[in-house]
C-alpha cells in the first residue's frame, strides 16, 4: 500500500506548522511539484505574504476537535503534519499541540473514509523520552500506527540548513563566539540531515516511493562530536579557529533554569532542559533510513549553501537577543521603581510648572508607565507592543521635555540625552524579535 495511488495526479496537501523552519522547506517542495498547498497557521495573513505559494486557513491546533477537523481535511489528499514544540510554556501546550490534535485528527480522517498521512516526528526513546516532547510525540505515532490510517513517519536527526532555527541556531550563534567556544557535552554524537532531504523525504512519502506504513529515521550516516559540529559551522563562518574549552553539565542548570523560566513567558530557547537533555545522549537514529535517498551530511550541506554576512550578523546577535531585551527591561523598571523611592524630589522637577500635587500624580502615573512596559516587555505576545509603547513613550518624554524643561538638554545627568540610546535600543530589539 502506498501514500498516493496515483503518482501523475496533483494532490491537494494540507501542511500542519507551515511556517516553520521544516514547514516552510516542505511546502516550497510540494509546491514546486505540482500540488496544491494548504497551509494551516494562527496568522494566515503573515504567513501569504512570505509563503504566497499556498492557500492558507486560519486555525488553532489546540482548539481543533474531530468535528472542527473534518472541514478542514474534507477535500485533503494527503496530510503533512510538521508541527511541534519543545516544551511547554506560555506559547505552547504540549499534549495539546502534540498529542490531543493529532488523535482528533486520526479520528477525522478516518470519519472521512481515509486520509494519508506524512508525520514528522523524533526519536522518542532514551534519556529524554519521559520529558513530555517525546511521550506526546510518542502516543501520536502509536495512536497513529494503531488506527488504520495510510502513514508514514519521519524522524529527522538534527536538521541544518539554509535558514536556522531552535538547535541549529544556538550552533551558529556558540560558533560565533570570540577567541574560546565554551561547551557543554563537547563528546555527545550528533547525525544531522540537510532541511532539503527532509523535504525531498516528504515528497517521496507524498508520491508513494516510500511505502505506507513506514517509520524511518532521516540522518545522513556521517557522526560528529558536538564540538566538531561547532567548529564546522565556524569555519562556514569564515572565522578563524577557536580553542573548545568543556564545561561540566553542572553549569547548564542554572542556564536552563533560565531558559524554562523564560519559555513560561512566551520565549521558546534551544537552552531549555529538554533540548539540554536530549543533548546530553547525542542525537543518533535506530530506525532504517529511506532507500535510494542519499542523505547529505553536515559539511557538504553547509557546503551547498555559503554563509554571507546576515548569517555572521545573526549569529552573533543571536545569543544577545535575550541580553537586549533583558536591558531594556531592566532600563525601564529602574526608571519607574527609582523616582518611587523618593517620591517628593522626583516630583519636584515639575513644581515649577504645576502644584506640588499635580506633580506628585504625573510622577506616580510616568512611573507605572515604566514599570508596565518594563515588565510587558519581558512577555513574548506582549513585546512588540511594548517595545513601540516604549519608543512612543521616549519620544513624549522628549517632547514635554524639551517643552516645559529645554534646559535639561543641558544638564550635567543628561535626563534627555539617556533617552536617545534607549530608543535606539528598543529599535534593534524590534529589528530581531522575530523567531521564524
Amino acid at each position: 500500500m502506498f501514500i498516493a495511488t496515483s503518482y501523475d495526479r496533483r494532490m491537494k496537501i494540507l501542511i500542519l506548522g507551515a511556517t516553520g523552519f521544516i514547514g516552510s522547506a516542505v511546502l516550497q517542495r510540494l509546491a514546486a511539484d505540482g500540488h496544491q498547498i494548504t497551509g494551516l497557521g494562527r496568522n494566515p495573513d503573515k504567513a501569504r505574504l512570505k509563503l504566497p505559494a499556498a492557500r492558507w486557513v486560519k486555525a488553532d491546533l489546540t482548539e481543533l476537535s474531530a468535528a472542527a477537523w473534518g472541514p478542514l481535511i474534507e477535500d485533503q489528499d494527503v496530510i503533512v503534519n510538521c508541527a511541534g514544540a519543545l516544551q511547554d510554556g506560555l506559547s505552547d501546550d504540549l499534549r495539546a499541540t502534540q498529542e490531543k490534535a493529532m488523535l482528533a485528527l486520526y479520528e477525522a480522517a478516518k470519519a472521512l473514509g481515509g486520509r494519508s498521512i506524512v508525520q514528522i516526528s523524533a526519536r522518542t526513546d532514551g534519556a529524554a523520552a519521559d520529558l513530555p516532547f517525546l511521550t506526546t510525540k510518542r502516543r501520536a505515532d502509536e495512536a497513529l500506527a494503531e488506527n488504520g490510517l495510510p502513514f508514514v513517519i519521519l524522524r529527522p536527526a538534527l536538521v541544518i540548513g539554509r535558514n536556522a532555527h531552535g538547535g541549529t541556531a544556538l550552533l551558529r550563534s556558540l560558533a560565533s563566539l570570540p577567541g574560546l567556544l565554551p561547551l557543554i557535552h563537547t563528546e555527545s554524537l550528533v547525525e544531522t540531515v540537510s532541511l532539503d532531504d527532509v523535504a525531498a523525504a516528504v515528497s517521496l512519502a507524498v508520491d508513494g516511493t516510500i511505502p505506507a506504513g513506514s517509520d524511518l529515521d532521516l540522518a545522513a550516516d556521517k557522526t560528529l562530536t558536538l564540538s566538531d559540529l561547532v567548529k564546522l559551522h565556524r569555519t562556514w563562518l569564515g572565522l578563524p579557529t577557536a580553542t573548545v574549552i568543556a564545561l561540566p553539565a553542572a553549569l547548564a542548570k542554572p542556564v536552563t533554569w533560565a531558559a524554562d523560566f523564560a519559555g513560561r513567558l512566551g520565549w521558546r530557547s534551544p537552552l531549555r532542559s529538554t533540548a539540554m537533555t536530549v543533548m546530553s545522549e547525542g542525537v543518533r537514529s535506530l530506525r532504517p533510513k529511506p532507500s535510494g535517498l542519499v542523505l547529505a551530511d553536515a559539511a557538504e550541506t553547509l557546503a551547498a549553501h555559503p554563509s554571507g554576512v546576515q548569517d555572521l550578523w545573526f549569529a552573533r546577535l543571536y545569543l544577545l537577543k535575550p541580553v537586549i531585551i533583558l536591558t531594556l527591561s531592566l532600563f525601564w523598571l529602574l526608571s519607574g521603581l527609582i523616582p518611587l523611592l523618593d517620591l517628593n524630589a522626583a516630583a519636584a522637577q515639575f513644581s515649577p510648572i504645576v502644584p506640588a500635587s499635580v506633580a506628585t500624580v504625573i510622577t506616580v502615573a510616568t512611573c507605572l508607565l515604566d514599570i508596565l512596559l518594563g515588565s510587558a516587555v519581558l512577555v513574548r505576545p506582549y513585546a512588540r507592543k511594548a517595545m513601540l509603547g516604549m519608543i512612543l513613550t521616549s519620544l513624549a518624554y522628549l517632547a514635554g521635555g524639551s517643552i516645559l524643561a529645554p534646559q535639561l538638554w543641558l544638564d550635567p545627568l543628561g535626563p534627555l540625552v539617556k533617552v536617545l540610546p534607549s530608543i535606539f535600543l528598543t529599535l534593534v530589539s524590534l529589528a530581531i524579535l522575530d523567531e521564524r
